[in-house]
């Protein structure tokens, strides 16, 4: 039995998880949830973790090796957080906390090696397809940004491997998608979109922007009111989250302007995810993560999501055979943290 410790590391908030690896089996032992802004560094919050976690459990812990899921690039097992005075190093940590292995991945990376772990409970089976047990997986997740990775099978295991597909061009599908794509070129004088711009919690106020300022459709007082306090904190830090009042607005249908943003936003979505599903034919599985899907539920199973994917000309078949997920589990990256922690 070895212990493992397993962290979530974002901008807000931090999980610590401390497990247990026996015969190839994770087990959780004890889990905190911390402010990371309270804290000067990790090293200070792993320590007081693992204090609480000693006298839980009635004994000294001391983990042998630790994976941290980082929310922001790592390059050569460094990290520097974007919103928190951090930097974080793999072998400072490992030094500080007398581990055998300290690891730090980027946070998307963390949740391609989470879904390996999932329990059906965890999931919303979209399409249930022709799995392919050695098959490539797909990981996409819409959130503050788009995340979009893949996982291959070597041997008797899947490796992760990190993307910036958030970052190709968006692909407008209708005259209502070619307007949005010129809007957001004027708007922000571009000459280019990234699906990202579209496809993120920061696309679902674009696309409502857009629809408003075209007069697509009405814009209601309460929505609205949430929307320009919004816009008039540019530049500082946001009070409101308009993105997650027009999908409450659109779930509730209380509101036709924000029911027509979820709409296109949610076809943009699928269809997204299906050109992922082209370049990889991820038999083994395409998992769709981030907090936007599972929050939406009901909206990406309305239908609009899976005829996105599917609608890809004469070889929409190949895509018929792909397991389509909605990842229900928020911690799906902690258990992939603690995956990789566990070499599994």
């Amino acid at each position: 039995m070895t212990d493992l410790l397993a962290g979530d590391i974002g901008g807000t908030k931090t999980i610590l998880r401390l497990a247990t690896v026996t015969n190839g089996q994770l087990q959780t032992q004890f889990e905190h949830k911390y402010v990371s802004a309270e804290f000067a560094g990790l090293v200070s919050m792993v320590q007081q973790f693992l204090t609480l976690a000693s006298d839980h459990l009635g004994q000294p812990v001391q983990p042998e090796r630790a994976c941290f899921a980082i929310a922001g690039p790592v390059v050569n097992n460094t990290s520097q957080l974007t919103n928190l005075p951090w930097r974080l190093q793999g072998d400072r940590l490992q030094e500080e906390l007398g581990l055998a292995e300290a690891t730090l991945i980027n946070d998307f990376e963390a949740i391609g090696y989470g879904v390996l772990g999932l329990e059906p409970a965890d999931l919303h089976t979209l399409q249930a397809g022709k799995p392919d047990a050695t098959g490539p997986i797909a990981v996409i997740g819409a959130g503050t940004g788009l995340g979009q990775g893949y996982l291959m099978c070597q041997g008797d295991r899947y490796r992760v491997f990190p993307s910036e597909g958030g970052h190709a061009d968006f692909a407008p599908r209708s005259e209502l998608e070619f307007q949005l794509l010129k809007y957001l070129r004027d708007k922000h004088q571009i000459t280019r979109v990234s699906v990202e711009r579209v496809v993120s919690g920061q696309g679902i106020i674009a696309i409502y922007q857009y629809l408003r300022d075209r007069a697509i459709a009405k814009e209601s007082p309460d929505i609205g009111a949430i929307v320009t306090t919004w816009e008039r904190q540019a530049g500082v830090a946001k009070t409101v989250d308009p993105a997650a009042q027009i999908s409450q607005a659109a779930q509730a249908q209380r509101d036709n302007l924000s029911q027509q943003t979820m709409d296109l936003f949610v076809g943009a979505y699928g269809a997204e995810a299906g050109n992922l599903a082209l370049k990889l034919l991820p038999y083994g599985g395409l998992y769709v993560a981030g907090g936007i899907a599972a929050k939406n539920l009901d909206l990406i199973t309305a239908g609009g999501f899976m005829a996105a994917f599917g609608d890809k000309g004469r070889v929409s078949d190949l895509l018929q055979k792909v397991p389509v997920h909605i990842v229900l589990n928020p911690q799906v990256g902690l258990i992939g943290a603690a995956r990789h922690a566990a070499g599994l």
